[in-house]
């Protein structure tokens, strides 16, 4: 059983993603999401962990594979491309100007997605175990 704090439970005011923690890719993405993240409202936890895992499981998501790239924001699960765009909104700078993708259909955005996910290991490489955040970032990760 994965013990989440009473923060967690209620917290509304933070989103979790959850990502591959052996992706070279992936890890530099939430190493972009944190440096425009000035209201530390994301969260992290690679889906290798038990804490994704659990929380996977808890919303049901049966479709969730190492290529899969999840937000739960306000409740609501995000996967894929859609997870993508709707992080762009609560990141400073013009990153929201990205959510003009979303007028188009999610099956077409994330034909590319799936295409890109398939090959980022080989493209960007990989590791054998999930990379630990520095110690002033650790309070921002579940599941480590």
């Amino acid at each position: 059983m994965v013990k989440m704090d009473e923060t967690e439970k209620n917290g509304e005011d933070q989103y979790l993603i959850i990502y591959d923690g052996v992706c070279n890719f992936c890890n530099g993405a939430v190493s972009f999401i944190i440096k425009r993240d000035k209201s530390e409202r994301f969260i992290f936890s690679p889906m290798q962990s038990d804490y994704a895992q659990a929380i996977i499981r808890e919303k049901s998501v049966e479709t969730v594979g190492v290529d899969t790239f999840m937000l739960v924001k306000h409740g609501q699960v995000y996967l894929w491309s859609d997870a993508a765009l709707e992080i762009t909104r609560d990141l400073t700078g013009f990153w929201s100007l990205f959510r003009v993708f979303s007028i188009l259909p999610s099956t077409f955005r994330d034909v590319f997605y799936k295409l890109f996910a398939r090959n980022r290991i080989r493209l960007f490489g990989g590791t054998t175990q999930c990379q630990i955040p520095d110690k002033h970032l650790l309070s921002r990760f579940r599941g480590l």
